[in-house]
């Protein structure tokens, strides 16, 4: 959409402190001009217009100059006013006014002349893209002056583009180069190439960008609505799945291992009307088009007839078939009210730690048992240690409290006797003299 901003702008009034008064105009090319000479103080003194090439376009009231465009609006003795219809870039210049007194004066007003970009395209490189390309558009804006500055918007997103600025005579021609690296959420989302001039006004061309992407597949259980999947009663799966283009093929399976016999699959859902201990494990729905191959897992615990805990969560998870896949989604459980179906919700984000994250219907019930087995454990072994140290302190105390002592009498001089018998005879007082020696044990 194009709209001429109405442009006929007094930029500068020009006196120069004389007795004449102009204006400079600013016009679009095609509309109309107008010059105005004015007179401060009117003496009757004869007012006429030049054009650039100082022809006399008017002289008072009379056109001396063949060109029909341009027709007197007012004429008095203060002032002359004349239009320019269907105004073009060879008007522009300078005109003059004149005034015929004794000195003559002269003063002159200029015409900008605006033009427009002639054209708006937008050029796209692949008509179609596929999810993690980068494309390039090119908007081009032909032969305006001034030279056009483009910007660019994806929906109400402004985006950043690279413009460059060729000139030809004196008209302008403006390319600015995009790079959008698209994904599936820019299906139908119009990328807008938007032009910014004086001379018009809401000037913009747009594309709607077409992605093609991988599906995204969901996996609902219809049957039970609520509650735990028991041995004996039925279960019902459906798997839903879309992209674009829209998946063609779709089959059921079941992860590490091989599908029951009693299990039937028709089309998009999967029917257990008997379940056992056997069933349980991990099914999955895969899905795929020409862009690649995606899947959604749900995990299956079979209870007990008697059971009466509800399970925290069934374990539904959307995982990548390869390590490209990592930028599309992440593992996430959701909880399920107990009046709504559980579902597996599609993902957007994926990151490495959620891919070892797996729930299952049995959540509620082994996490808590394992959290309790590790609580007894952990107080165990401290009770254990607890009492080794209280053990080794007592045994510490018991063997420093109790240290034996015994005597020994042995006669003195002994040392210096040649034989035993002398070294009686030479002891003094016997054995009451002898001296008392101690030696500990522990």
């Amino acid at each position: 959409m194009q709209m001429h901003a109405p442009v006929s702008l007094a930029a500068e009034i020009r006196g120069d402190g004389q007795n004449l008064v102009t204006e400079d105009v600013t016009v679009v090319e095609g509309d109309v001009a107008t010059i105005s000479c004015r007179v401060k103080n009117s003496d009757d003194s004869v007012i006429q217009l030049l054009n650039p090439n100082r022809q006399t376009i008017y002289f008072r009231d009379f056109r001396p100059l063949k060109d029909s465009r341009f027709q007197l609006v007012n004429f008095s003795n203060s002032e002359l006013r004349v239009s320019l219809t269907n105004v073009s870039i060879s008007d522009e210049g300078r005109y003059f006014c004149q005034l015929y007194t004794d000195p003559p004066q002269e003063i002159y007003t200029t015409i900008t002349v605006l033009v427009p970009p002639r054209n708006l395209v937008i050029d796209i490189e692949k008509e179609t893209a596929v999810e993690g390309e980068e494309i390039e558009l090119n908007c081009t804006a032909m032969a305006s002056r001034p030279a056009t500055t483009i910007r660019w918007f994806k929906g109400n997103k402004e985006l950043t583009g690279k413009s460059e600025v060729e000139r030809w005579s004196d008209m302008y021609t403006v390319t600015s180069q995009l790079l959008l690296k698209v994904g599936r959420e820019d299906d139908g989302v119009p990328v807008i190439c938007l032009v910014d001039h004086p001379a018009v006004k809401d000037l913009q061309t747009q594309r709607y960008l077409e992605v093609m992407y991988k599906p995204q597949v969901r996996v609902s259980q219809n049957y039970p609505l609520q509650g735990l999947t028991r041995e004996g009663e039925p279960l019902e799966l459906t798997c839903t799945a879309f992209g674009k283009p829209q998946p063609t093929d779709m089959r059921w399976l079941r992860v590490d291992d091989e599908m029951p016999q009693h299990v039937v699959v028709s089309g998009s859902n999967l029917l257990i009307s008997n379940l056992n201990k056997t069933d349980n494990g991990t099914y999955r729905c895969e899905a795929s088009n020409a862009v690649g191959k995606s899947h959604a897992d749900y995990m299956l615990f079979v209870y007990d007839t008697t059971a009466t805990t509800e399970p925290a969560v069934h374990g539904f998870t959307q995982l990548p078939n390869s390590a490209e896949e990592l930028d599309y989604g992440d593992l996430s459980g959701t909880s399920v009210p107990p009046t709504a179906p559980t579902e597996a919700l599609p993902t957007e984000q994926l990151s490495n730690a959620s891919l070892a994250f797996r729930p299952d219907s049995r959540a509620g019930e082994e996490g808590a048992i394992q959290s309790v087995d590790h609580a007894v454990v952990g107080g165990v072994v401290a009770v254990v240690v607890f009492a080794m140290l209280c053990l080794l302190i007592i045994l510490g105390r018991y063997f420093a409290r109790h240290k034996g002592t015994y005597f020994t009498h042995e006669a003195k001089g002994a040392d210096d006797a040649a034989d035993a018998d002398t070294a009686i005879i030479n002891a003094e007082g016997g054995q009451n003299n002898s001296e008392e020696k101690k030696e500990y044990f522990i």
